[in-house]
């Protein structure tokens, strides 16, 4: 798997896709962020993955990620990592059979390529990011 490349292509589909481009973090998930910095908040999203994501059949499929509460739910939403069919369809990750290493890496790498754009356009904002 060809991850910078396969995330490159697939950034440029989220961006095309008006909901999931509309996706941003609220004011209370760019504060944890910045207090918890992006190594701490990769750690987590690691941690949600294996368990929330990379079971063959996860509790709840489609529903086993939340809105908010983490800058990494937030993420999973944006770039299409939130369930099993959204991996299948923006990813071509197919359902029913557990996330080997590498897929549970490449999940984690394009929520913390998701979160670092957020963090960059903060600070191009102005913002205390």
């Amino acid at each position: 798997m060809q991850q910078d490349q396969d995330i490159e292509l697939i950034w440029g589909r989220l961006q095309r896709s008006a909901f999931r481009s509309a996706i941003q973090l609220n004011a209370k998930d760019q504060t944890y962020l910045y207090k918890k910095g992006l190594e701490t908040v990769q750690s987590h999203a690691r941690d949600f993955i294996a368990s929330r994501l990379a079971p063959a059949f996860p509790a709840k499929d489609g529903k086993q990620t939340p809105w908010r509460g983490h800058p990494a739910f937030v993420a999973q939403h944006a770039t299409a990592t939130c369930c099993r069919g959204c991996l299948e369809k923006w990813h071509g990750i197919i359902k029913g059979r557990p996330l080997n290493d590498t897929e549970q890496d490449y999940v984690v790498q394009i929520i913390m390529y998701w979160l670092k754009r957020q963090c960059d356009e903060n600070i191009s904002l102005g913002d205390n990011l």
